[in-house]
């Protein structure tokens, strides 16, 4: 069984510019609203179904949540799943949102 990796933020950055990965929020409704990063899947109980069959098992996905501690336990069960390469990102949404452009409301 594969396991995730820890990601950080700047290679983070460098695979979503490139296109190489999908980024997977699952913080709860509002603090998504509030601010997430472009392009990104609002993962949660509701929305996991449509994600896992919406998404390649071949593309790298990248979870966040709010500091990098949550997206852990979130990483390991996609990898479960069967994503061949699945990251959790170190720092979280609250480390990103310092330093890189972000979205405010559904996108």
């Amino acid at each position: 069984m594969s396991e995730f990796k820890r990601i950080s933020i700047s290679q983070a950055l460098e695979k979503i510019n490139q296109g190489q990965a999908v980024v997977a929020d699952i913080r709860d409704e509002q603090s998504f609203q509030g601010g997430h990063i472009a392009g990104a899947y609002h993962l949660t109980n509701g929305t996991l179904n449509g994600f896992l069959q919406q998404t390649d098992f071949a593309t790298p996905v990248i979870v966040v949540c709010y500091h990098g501690n949550s997206s852990q336990g979130a990483a390991q069960y996609l990898t479960q799943q069967g994503f061949d390469e699945v990251y959790s990102m170190d720092g979280g949404f609250e480390g990103w949102r310092h330093n890189h452009p972000f979205v405010q409301g559904g996108e």
